[in-house]
């Protein structure tokens, strides 16, 4: 039997939040440039966790027209504050064959939230 397993595709690593919208329906919107570079759709799950208060939480991605811009939409706005540095997980299932030639994609940022780094 082949068992699919969840690993981390791609992660934002402290980015930097810059808005919090309690009145929102939910999500994590990410800059729309960065959704491309790291292939994370509109409305995929991600998982949120917020270095500065060690709160994790999961939501889903929308992508944001600005460039830079972290908001923590819904639920999620009371979970941070802007200027908390956050990581952002995407994970997927993959079997024994996928993983073997699998690599996670890793977007490193600043505090303008621009990419300094990035690995795959």
């Amino acid at each position: 039997m082949n068992m699919l397993r969840p690993f981390c595709r791609c992660k934002i690593h402290q980015a930097t939040v810059t808005g919090a919208s309690l009145d929102y329906v939910g999500s994590m919107t990410i800059p729309e440039d960065i959704m491309r570079k790291l292939d994370i759709r509109e409305g995929e799950q991600v998982e949120v966790a917020n270095i500065n208060n060690g709160e994790r939480w999961t939501t889903y991605a929308i992508p944001g027209a600005k460039h830079g811009d972290f908001t923590l939409n819904g639920a999620a706005a009371r979970l941070g504050q802007v200027g908390d540095k956050l990581i952002i997980m995407v994970f997927a299932h993959l079997d024994e064959v996928e993983v073997k030639s699998f690599r996670m994609k890793i977007a490193f940022m600043d505090a303008k939230n621009e990419i300094v780094r990035f690995q795959e």
